[in-house]
């Protein structure tokens, strides 16, 4: 049987029976016979205008897919809406004209809440839509400052803002977008200490963290609470997203029962990130997060999005509950939140002994026994350095180990301490007395040569 997959501005006329609704051949073909030059036919993927057009034939397991243009603009004559102030009318008009949403959806949306976690990368495109679509109540969890490296990608904030608190601005810029809504913000990061009081009052959770022990805090966190968890990744031009909800399906520890060792995946400031990405996966989680609050449509539960953006290309997997899962599964074992530095490896004692800070360092520059190792690319070093550093990238300390002095102290550094704390133990297992530098030329050129430019 051939399946025809038909849009949604064309379902009015089928009802999804194109046989007994004529008024669809206007929307598909001219007064000649020809197909019509705003709507495109795809057998199996192709546009039939590449292969033989109208006379282009179908086998049985053909799929063809029926692809109009669809408006973009505001119609010259505007329909009546439903009884909302005037306000509300003109800001909502084109929610309140969609049939799954309308009058009574709308006031859903007003009477729910959303809290995110993260107003970074990820966070930012979010908010402004949750925003926008008039979700009543927001949330914001974020203990961070604007940087102006966050500008390329965090959309909220504005050079202006550098220095202030990404939930002081968020809140400014989400209450001018709309006056409508209520803005609450928690200038705190989330810890097992205060995730379940914060959590609690808000009927989704979007995850728009950056690093593992937060995002299996926020995902243990949902499934005590029976709260959906609206989850997004990202990596360099890569993301994922998909809804945990242990009451519907899997949580986040049912595809990743444990994290990756420290170090291993590097995060946005250590591997980087294509400016627009975030977008793409956070206006994502929006739309799950409105779907869910109007109960409509199938959320992403039980199924993860790939995203590649140099393909182009979105793929999908399903993903099922592990009735092993240590969290949501039959025998439970994690009741209560527990340390999640500790359950991604990430202990003081570790930090405390393989670590120098910045000023560690520099009141030991100079001196005989100590020997600083710079392991990013060249093009980093050509902004900023730290003087009488050695250079070895990362990808080529491997082969250059036997060069460096066994008699000294090594102190690794890179950006911001990722790719030095994965050279640091590479050292250190061949014998080297090595430490990683915290926080890397970013933090050297905030405390100590602050007359240096940051990147």
């Amino acid at each position: 049987m051939v399946t025809v997959k038909i849009p949604a501005p064309l379902r009015s006329e089928t009802d999804d029976n194109a046989e007994a609704y004529p008024g669809l051949e206007k929307h598909l073909v001219d007064d000649d016979g020809d197909l019509n030059r705003f709507v495109n036919f795809f057998k199996n993927g192709t546009n039939v205008r590449e292969l033989e057009g109208p006379d282009t034939g179908l086998d049985e397991d053909d799929e063809v897919l029926v692809l109009p243009a669809v408006a973009g603009g505001d119609p010259t004559n505007p329909n009546h809406l439903p009884n909302l102030s005037q306000e509300e009318l003109r800001f909502y008009g084109r929610h309140l004209i969609l049939p799954q949403v309308g009058r009574e959806g709308q006031q859903e949306l007003k009477s729910s809440s959303a809290i995110v976690v993260g107003a970074g990368g990820l966070g930012a495109p979010t908010l402004l839509y949750l925003a926008a679509a008039g979700v009543g109540r927001i949330g914001i969890v974020d203990p961070d400052v604007v940087n102006a490296s966050n500008l390329h990608r965090q959309i909220l904030y504005d050079y202006e803002d550098e220095g202030r608190k990404k939930v002081e601005v968020a809140k400014e810029r989400l209450e001018g977008l709309n006056p409508h809504i209520e803005i609450e913000t928690y200038d705190t990061r989330l810890t097992n200490d205060n995730a379940l009081a914060i959590l609690e009052d808000y009927d989704v959770v979007l995850d728009g963290t950056d690093n593992f022990p937060t995002r299996y805090l926020t995902n243990d966190a949902c499934v005590l609470l029976d709260k959906p968890n609206v989850h997004a990744s990202i990596f360099r031009f890569e993301g994922q997203a998909s809804v945990f909800w242990a009451d519907e399906g899997p949580c986040y520890r049912c595809l990743y029962p444990e994290p990756p060792p420290p170090g291993l995946v590097p995060n946005c400031a250590e591997g980087g990130v294509l400016g627009v990405l975030p977008g793409t996966l956070g206006v994502l989680q929006a739309t799950e997060a409105v779907k869910l609050l109007l109960d409509e449509g199938e959320p992403l539960t039980g199924r993860l999005v790939l995203y590649n953006a140099m393909e182009g290309s979105f793929d999908e997997v399903d993903i099922n509950a592990d009735p092993e899962c240590p969290v949501c599964g039959d025998d439970p074992e994690v009741t209560e939140l527990v340390d999640y530095q500790a359950f991604c490896g990430i202990t003081q004692e570790e930090d405390e002994s393989a670590e120098l800070t910045v000023q560690q360092l520099a009141d030991r520059l100079g001196e005989e026994g100590l020997h600083v190792l710079d392991v990013r690319e060249d093009w980093e070093r050509d902004i900023v350095k730290i003087d009488g550093s050695e250079h070895i990238p990362l990808d080529d300390l491997p082969d250059e180990v036997s060069q460096l002095p066994a008699e000294k102290d090594v102190v690794v550094y890179c950006k911001s301490g990722g790719r030095s704390a994965k050279a640091t133990e590479l050292l250190r297992s061949v014998g080297l007395n090595a430490f990683n530098l915290q926080g890397g030329t970013d933090a050297w050129v905030q405390q100590i040569a602050t007359d240096k430019q940051a990147y």
